[in-house]
């Protein structure tokens, strides 16, 4: 007879982007460690990413379970290109930049002191009411949330509060309280207290408590004074059955992901436009492009330097699958942590899509971190701190000299602790 489980997320396919395929992919192999999945959805939920191609990674073996929600988001953003001067801004675009107007100054603090974790809060009593019931008629006792947004985690809370027998996993894809987007949004100390407060008892209650890197299961353990359980991100194998390395006619650079104004590439473009001044054949060769959205600051500072702007693309977000096809024409992958809070700390996911690729990796930020670690101890790539404009010119160059040589990548075989499969049974030992 198989166990059961529940996953609460506010992510779930059609959404795109690295915080939906965590969960999707533990619920695509649970079954095989038998593990019945159920999984509970908002109905009309609110993202920017949307992937169509990752409905084909559902099990036919998994319950997804989907209620209505009403949030001010919507409404919001409407109202935000409505009297705004962008008429198809883009939630990032609320939270970030140097240059905010006076409408985002406000409604940015508005949404960080008055909706409380987040503006999914409303979503909590009536998930609570239904869940509380749909557990107990189909006899299921183990529940996962995961966050952001952390509102998910207030259902956990809840449901645990009124039946503790009840099994609690609470994942952490990225910080709570000490979280670099509260200061975008201009979080006072009265709300920052509310955070630390309803952080503590998610913390407190749960009987796990899993996190996405090292530095923040030292942080979070810190925090709660008990033991928090490290369950990485990762790729999944099966994407990657096929891939295969087409050699480009251009040295492409590629960055996938979201460029908001807290990522900063400005630093490495630097480099990458003066080497190119200095060596006319990676000037001639050299392309980077920016795979998905892309704050329109950083646009603009592209479009405004011709050095620069005359070597870079910009790609709109693509399916997965058809990700993996960009992977493959690419000649060096691009990870920016610079501007980072607590950037020694952040591994994005597609750092794990990265290593599966074989591919040479650089990226900017801090030199001692758990990426630079993890690139280090695998010997595929670098992380050069941003201010060392010439070293990472000495690594662009290396990197360039070995592909016009045609040297052969290194071997995708040491990734394979970090497969989506492989996670999923360190996870089935959790629960």
């Amino acid at each position: 007879m198989e166990r059961k489980v529940l996953i609460i997320t506010y992510y779930w396919p059609p959404s795109g982007g690295s915080g939906v395929q965590r969960w999707l992919k533990f619920v695509k192999y649970l079954p095989g460690f038998g593990w019945e999945p159920y999984v509970f959805t908002p109905e009309n939920p609110s993202f920017a990413i949307q992937d169509n191609s990752l409905v084909s990674d559902v099990p036919k073996e998994a319950e997804i379970i989907r209620i209505p929600i009403w949030e001010p988001y919507n409404a919001f953003m409407k109202f935000s290109a409505l009297v705004g001067r962008n008429k198809s801004i883009k939630p990032t675009e609320l939270v970030s930049g140097e240059q905010k107007s006076l409408f985002q100054k406000v409604s940015g603090w508005i949404r960080g002191n008055f909706f409380i974790p987040d503006p999914r809060v409303f979503w909590v009593k009536p998930s609570v009411r239904f869940l509380h019931d749909f557990l107990r008629e189909n006899k299921i006792n183990t529940i996962v949330t995961t966050g952001p947004p952390h509102s998910m985690h207030l259902i956990g809370f809840k449901l645990k509060k009124k039946n503790p027998s009840i099994k609690w996993v609470a994942d952490f894809r990225d910080p709570w309280s000490e979280w670099g987007l509260l200061d975008s949004l201009m979080v006072g100390k009265i709300a920052h207290n509310i955070h630390r407060k309803l952080e503590a008892k998610v913390l407190r209650y749960a009987d796990v408590v899993t996190t996405i890197t090292p530095f923040y299961v030292r942080r979070f353990e810190e925090l709660s004074g008990r033991t928090v359980s490290l369950l990485t991100n990762g790729y999944d194998h099966e994407d990657f059955e096929s891939f295969t390395i087409h050699r480009k006619n251009k040295f492409v650079i590629r960055h996938v992901g979201t460029v908001n104004e807290k990522c900063n590439p400005r630093p490495f473009m630097l480099a990458v436009q003066q080497l190119a001044a200095g060596n006319a054949d990676f000037s001639s060769f050299v392309q980077v492009d920016f795979v998905g959205d892309v704050h329109p600051q950083f646009k603009a500072y592209v479009v405004s330097t011709p050095g620069i702007s005359k070597f870079t693309t910009f790609t709109a977000p693509v399916p997965h699958n058809e990700l993996l096809t960009m992977y493959g024409q690419s000649s060096l992958l691009l990870i920016i942590l610079t501007g980072y809070k607590d950037a020694a700390g952040y591994m994005p996911g597609k750092l794990f899509e990265y290593l599966a690729t074989g591919l040479p990796v650089l990226g900017t930020g801090p030199e001692q971190g758990d990426t630079a670690n993890l690139l280090k101890e695998h010997g595929i790539g670098r992380i050069i701190d941003e201010h060392k404009t010439d070293e990472i010119k000495r690594q662009l160059l290396e990197v360039f000299l070995d592909w016009m040589a045609e040297k052969p990548f290194n071997s995708r075989k040491s990734a394979t602790g970090y497969s989506r499969k492989e996670l999923t049974r360190q996870l089935t030992e959790l629960l």
